[in-house]
């Protein structure tokens, strides 16, 4: 029936209102992924991102982590691109939807309603036709019984002619009835069928047309809403593309090579290696033994050796003390000897420091030097980085000379700030002097007096920072020089003695420290090892002492690791009544240092000088 037709459509229609819906929660859904994902990734971008002010940001001078740190920009545009894609699907699909379906629902509301009013009117139609006709069939029943009653009557001789009258015009009025009531039922039925076809024709299509219309504008627009949801993403594609394209050109930035050669510069000490350790050989004290007199030629060949050919200022062992290491290799292990038993000195000529008693001590000494705690203590120091002097002087020449720079650039930077905050000021006192009704001028000379003062003492600091860092530069190596340089120290190397000892000192920490200039080392005439240090000031002398006996040399050489010392690297020998220089006083091992010329100093045993101490002497 036409009912059982609306209730489907009506069920259809609800159907097509709840797909809408579902596909509206669907994009929200969408929408909100998008949100969250491109707020994870904006929180993924902030998490790698390097924090200021700490050793992060020094990291980033790499490109292979500048590429990361545009691949995290990149990242944080990328997430934008989501969220713009969950803004225009929520108001171009969520928002235009949501209110569509408000506007269908009310659509189909009043489609149906009309349909029902429809339906309704011809229902209320056809109750009129059916009392109508029943009216009709009453009243034609009625005017058949009063007919037959009225030929019944007129037939019976016995009834009087008023009751014959009477039943003639009860037939006649019932058969009047009954053609009235035949006209209105013809006229109720034409009616009907008018209505009924008009209903069926005209008014019950048209509202299934426009039922039908509705649906298929619901299909249509449902259909747009997934283009418009596809389109959204369509539209973000390039800029996410050109995201990606960065990031690929980011990847393809990173230099191996740049970043190698920044690692070199930051790590670079500024010293230079040391040279091979030569053969020990052990036959030499036996060749000593059988002939003693070799020791004195070997000495005067050493005297008469000239140096080698460039000065080679580099540092071959930067972790331990230089005067550690020459007094490890130079200072006697044994306790000094006795005065001689006799008057004259010349009753002991060798004296207890023969050269036959000195064949181990100084292969032990150089043993002690290479495995001595604080070179290794010192490497530590360099690692840890902690709080080092104002100089720098903990870190190596290279890094010592960065550090200064930057310290230097800093201080200029902070300089220019005070400078632009005077002339600002001086400005405004200028327009305050011009102008007394805008301000005080007296009231900005305090400030740029203290301006004054913060600016005298910034260029006094960089004044001290710049004389450092010229002290430093001054003592390292040109670059386009080292390898000039390297290879004529190790041809020297090669050839004689290794020439170069740490100037270093070991700070109370641990730290590694510059040699400062009251510690100096001791001239070696005979060898190079004087030239690593001959810009140094020699020990200034505290006093004089006086010979009281003989005293020979022991003899010192390390032929072993072509190290060669000289009768004056270690002990001198004096002879009686000489007078010379003390540079070190004896520090309770029964030595004490003494210099005879510019070129000749050594430790000889306290017992056999008199000492004369300087009062001013430090």
């Amino acid at each position: 029936s036409l009912q059982d037709q609306f209730d489907n459509l009506e069920k259809h229609t609800q159907w097509g209102i709840d797909v809408l819906e579902k596909y509206i929660k669907f994009v929200k859904e969408r929408t909100e992924i998008e949100l969250s994902y491109a707020k994870q990734l904006r929180n993924l971008s902030k998490k790698y991102q390097p924090k200021k002010n700490s050793k992060e940001e020094e990291e980033y001078r790499y490109t292979s982590t500048r590429a990361f740190l545009a691949t995290l920009n990149e990242m944080n545009d990328y997430a934008g691109q989501h969220e713009v894609i969950s803004e225009n699907m929520t108001s171009l699909i969520t928002g235009e939807l949501t209110r569509y379906v408000q506007e269908l629902k009310q659509e189909r509301k009043s489609h149906f309603h009309d349909g029902r009013k429809a339906q309704q009117h011809i229902e209320t139609c056809w109750k009129q036709l059916e009392a109508s006709k029943r009216r009709f069939e009453r009243d034609c029943k009625e005017a058949d019984r009063a007919q037959q009653y009225f030929e019944k009557m007129d037939a019976d001789i016995n009834v009087t002619k008023a009751d014959v009258e009477k039943a003639r015009q009860q037939a006649q009025l019932r058969h009047q009835m009954a053609e009235d009531s035949k006209a209105e039922y013809s006229s109720t039925l034409q009616k009907f069928n008018s209505e009924q076809h008009d209903h069926y024709y005209t008014h019950i299509p048209n509202i299934f047309q426009k039922i039908q219309e509705m649906e298929e504008r619901r299909i249509v627009r449902i259909g747009e809403s997934m283009k418009t949801f596809a389109e959204v993403d369509r539209q973000v594609i390039p800029i996410i593309g050109k995201c990606l394209d960065e990031i690929t050109k980011a990847a393809e930035s990173i230099d191996h090579k740049n970043d190698s050669q920044l690692v070199i510069e930051a790590f670079k000490s500024g010293f230079e290696p040391p040279g091979d350790i030569d053969f020990e050989d052990f036959t030499q004290p036996m060749k000593r033994t059988i002939s003693e007199s070799s020791l004195s030629n070997s000495r005067g060949e050493g005297k008469s050796e000239p140096k080698f050919g460039g000065k080679s200022k580099g540092k071959l062992w930067p972790f331990i003390k230089k005067n550690k290491l020459m007094s490890l290799l130079t200072s006697p292990h044994q306790p000094p000897p006795p005065p001689p038993a006799s008057a004259s000195p010349s009753a002991v000529p060798n004296g207890p420091q023969s050269p036959k008693q000195q064949k181990e001590p100084l292969s032990h000494r150089f043993n002690e030097f290479m495995t001595s705690k604080p070179k290794i203590h010192c490497f530590r120091s360099l690692k840890r980085g902690g709080a080092g002097p104002e100089d720098f002087s903990n870190l190596p020449p290279e890094q010592r000379r960065k550090k200064l720079q930057q310290k230097v650039d800093e201080l200029n930077k902070d300089i220019q700030k005070e400078m632009d905050q005077r002339d600002a000021l001086t400005k405004m006192k200028d327009v305050y002097i011009k102008n007394p009704q805008m301000g005080d001028a007296a009231s900005v000379d305090h400030r740029l007096a203290e301006l004054g003062q913060n600016i005298e003492k910034l260029r006094i600091e960089v004044q001290k920072f710049e004389g450092w860092l010229a002290e430093v530069e001054g003592r390292l190596p040109m670059r386009t020089e080292q390898p000039r340089r390297q290879s004529g120290l190790y041809e020297a190397q090669n050839t004689s003695a290794v020439n170069s000892c740490a100037q270093d000192r070991e700070s109370p920490d641990g730290s590694y420290t510059e040699e400062q200039s009251q510690e100096t080392e001791m001239k070696v005439p005979a060898t190079d090892f004087d030239d690593e240090f001959d810009d140094e000031e020699p020990l200034p002398t505290i006093g004089t002492c006086k010979a009281l006996y003989t005293f020979e040399a022991m003899a010192q050489t390390l032929l072993s690791f072509q190290l060669l010392f000289c009768q004056n690297e270690g002990t001198i020998s004096v002879a009686e009544g000489e007078m010379l220089y003390v540079i070190e006083e004896d520090k309770g091992d029964g030595w004490t240092r003494i210099r005879r010329n510019e070129d000749e100093e050594g430790y000889v045993p306290t017992s056999y000088v008199e000492v004369y101490l300087d009062k001013n002497a430090k």
